[in-house]
């Protein structure tokens, strides 16, 4: 497991998602290469929409891969601001660089200090056993 790798300056769900703090209360969400790696090729990744309102482990949306179709969980409470149009064509991105171009989302908080809840790198690593 040695070549995943999990950022420092992220949060980490144990669903997989990561989260990295912004300005204004405003994350973005995506997976972490633990989650992609499992998946195996991303082909289609179908994301919520701009302006909706979604609550921490909810259902949010879907990662399908040549090996499965896995549900998107809200890591917290807050309103969708952006998605990254750019899985549209190229869904790979998610596998190439999950940490950079192929985030998923981006919300808008509801209360920034739940960030500061979520698991460290090293407790998510913990978590994978």
């Amino acid at each position: 497991m040695s070549e995943l790798e999990y950022p420092e300056d992220l949060r980490y769900t144990a669903e997989h998602e990561w989260v990295r703090s912004g300005e204004d209360g405003i994350v973005r969400v995506g997976i972490t290469s633990f989650a992609q790696d499992a998946l195996g090729d991303v082909v289609y990744v179908s994301l919520p929409s701009v302006g909706e309102e979604l609550t921490a482990g909810d259902a949010c949306g879907e990662i399908e891969s040549t090996k499965s179709v896995s549900d998107l969980y809200c890591p917290l409470d807050g309103e969708v601001v952006s998605v990254n149009d750019a899985l549209d064509d190229t869904p790979e991105l998610v596998n190439s660089d999950p940490y950079g171009d192929g985030w998923l989302f981006e919300l808008k908080v509801a209360d920034a200090a739940a960030v500061e809840e979520l698991l460290d790198d090293a407790a998510y690593e913990e978590t994978l056993g």
